[in-house]
């Protein structure tokens, strides 16, 4: 006879419910316990079922060790506290955040576009629509039948979680580990907010290499744009090509600006013509040139990703319209088509920028 099914996911998770099956015994010796500490799912969308499969691979490890006389301390939670949370916000209600503007009360999003409201607004519409997420995801992880203690049941954004978080932010405040200094930031323009390395991924993107003069010396580059960010010329220390030039000084293109030729062991000989224009801040490359020589900064990019409205010529322009701009304004720069990696945030639309 074929066994009935229906009906028998519903009436075990009732019953574990019930008699509190998977409850964490919090009067257990600690030697006893077996702690499963599992990321919390991002809040921000559907499960999928990748998603779920790694979670299920955890509580078959969950349930063996009960069986071995464990208790387990087994919390479930959810990651709505970032930039997922913000963008699903945004492309589901229509919506972004825009600080300057006032609290609009009642506010009904428009479902489509890009309508600036208020940061209360925003963080409104995105408690709202995460607890949404948050109970279509529990439902699902019941009905798999995760034996989870959802009494421990968390939020990276609930009071809890902010309140221990701030408090170790504050411990190391005292303790003279938390403090205050200028550097450059990985920036994405779209959601006006720092983007960590884990968080970058690499997309290939057409471009090409434009040659600048700089007196006698030729520099191959992506970002002529970057020109009046120029800081330094560097190239290996073995090439012999420069090697007469180091510690001289040479004139950016159309600025007229100063700058050092400097030895450095990452430039290629081979890449290019072997140097390589430093400006802050190109690529991460451009960080490690900085950091390492010791060089000044000249910040061009603001962080709405236009160019600061006192940069000679570009002022107020895109990336893009500077680039153009910068290309019309030398004249022939001999470009060379090609495709290369861009780094872009893992969520993000728009190539990131580095911001000083």
């Amino acid at each position: 006879m074929k066994p009935e099914l229906d009906g028998l996911a519903q009436k075990w998770s009732t019953h574990w419910e019930a008699e509190q099956t998977y409850r964490f015994d919090r009067d257990a010796p600690s030697e006893n316990v077996y702690s499963i500490d599992t990321p919390p799912p991002t809040a921000s969308g559907e499960l999928h079922m990748g998603t779920v499969f790694g979670y299920v691979q955890a509580d078959v490890i969950a349930r063996f060790q009960r069986m071995l006389g464990k208790t387990l301390f087994y919390p479930m939670g959810w990651d709505d506290n970032g930039l997922p949370t913000e963008r699903r916000v945004q492309r589901h209600y229509g919506v972004r955040c825009d600080p300057s503007l006032p609290y609009a009360p009642g506010f009904t999003p428009p479902m489509e576009g890009e309508t600036p409201v208020s940061r209360r607004n925003f963080t409104e519409l995105c408690h709202q629509l995460t607890t949404l997420d948050e109970k279509s995801f529990e439902e699902v992880f019941r009905t798999v039948g995760l034996s989870v203690d959802w009494s421990l049941l968390y939020t990276t954004i609930g009071d809890r979680a902010r309140a221990v978080s701030q408090q170790a932010f504050l411990d190391a405040l005292a303790r003279g580990d938390a403090y205050r200094a200028n550097a450059p930031t990985l920036w994405d323009t779209t959601f006006k907010t720092a983007v960590a390395q884990a968080e970058t991924e690499d997309r290939p993107r057409p471009s090409a290499y434009h040659t600048l003069h700089f007196g006698p010396i030729r520099v191959k580059t992506t970002r002529p744009e970057l020109l009046p960010a120029c800081v330094a010329l560097v190239a290996h220390p073995d090439d012999e090509r420069y090697q007469h030039l180091f510690g001289t000084e040479v004139e950016t293109p159309l600025y007229g600006t100063r700058v050092k030729v400097l030895p450095h062991r990452l430039p290629d000989p081979a890449k290019g013509t072997g140097i390589a224009m430093v400006c802050t801040f190109g690529d991460t490359t451009d960080v490690i040139w900085w950091r390492e020589l010791d060089l000044p900064t000249r910040p061009v990019l603001g962080f709405d990703g236009r160019f600061l409205p006192e940069v000679e010529h570009l002022g107020g322009l895109t990336v893009n319209q500077g680039r153009a701009r910068i290309i019309e304004l030398l004249g022939e720069t001999n470009p060379e088509p090609i495709e290369h990696p861009v780094k872009f945030y893992e969520r993000g639309d728009r190539p990131l920028e580095i911001i000083a």
